[in-house]
């Protein structure tokens, strides 16, 4: 058998395991939560510019947007993305840097991390299924769920999570 041949039956059998791992839905009945996270976060290590520096994380709040409506508790927003968000945590003090801090390390000026969490549900049968998503799936569900547009699902490998949302026309 020549390597080329040997090379295309390998990437053939990788499309298709990866492919039957994956399968599609069509649903009517769904919602997308954003869990929008501020988290202050401090960098330690003897010398900062190392590239195995240690990480503290101090105070954080967060905020479950809910199909695109803005929801209670909502201090900022909408952002470039149409998310809302909580108000800022309260940024660790002087006192609670050095706290952490080991023998000889240094700390970084504390900095404030945004981060986002997506989800989607949909009622499978008596049980509500919900899995880890994206931005772009939350986005699909907040243009199609006003009109309650159906929506065909692309779901991941072993169907973990849902990967890709398109309205059905």
């Amino acid at each position: 058998m020549s390597n080329s041949w040997y090379r295309l039956m390998v990437v053939g059998g990788a499309i298709a395991i990866a492919l039957s791992g994956c399968s599609n839905l069509t649903i009517d009945q769904y919602e997308a939560t954003a869990k929008t996270i501020y988290t202050w976060q401090v960098k330690y290590a003897i010398d900062l510019n190392n590239k195995s520096p240690r990480f503290e994380t101090f105070a954080s709040t967060s905020l479950i947007n809910r199909n695109g409506i803005k929801p209670m508790g909502a201090v900022t927003g909408p952002d470039d993305r149409g998310l809302w968000w909580a108000a800022l945590p309260p940024r660790p003090t002087v006192d609670e840097v050095e706290q952490r801090k080991k023998s000889g390390e240094r700390a970084s000026p504390p900095e404030l991390i945004k981060s986002v969490e997506y989800q989607f549900s949909y009622p499978q049968g008596d049980r509500q299924v919900t899995l880890p998503t994206n931005y772009q799936v939350y986005r699909q569900v907040v243009k199609a769920r006003p009109t309650r547009t159906p929506l065909k699902l692309t779901l991941g490998i072993t169907d973990k999570s849902v990967e890709k949302a398109e309205p059905v026309r």
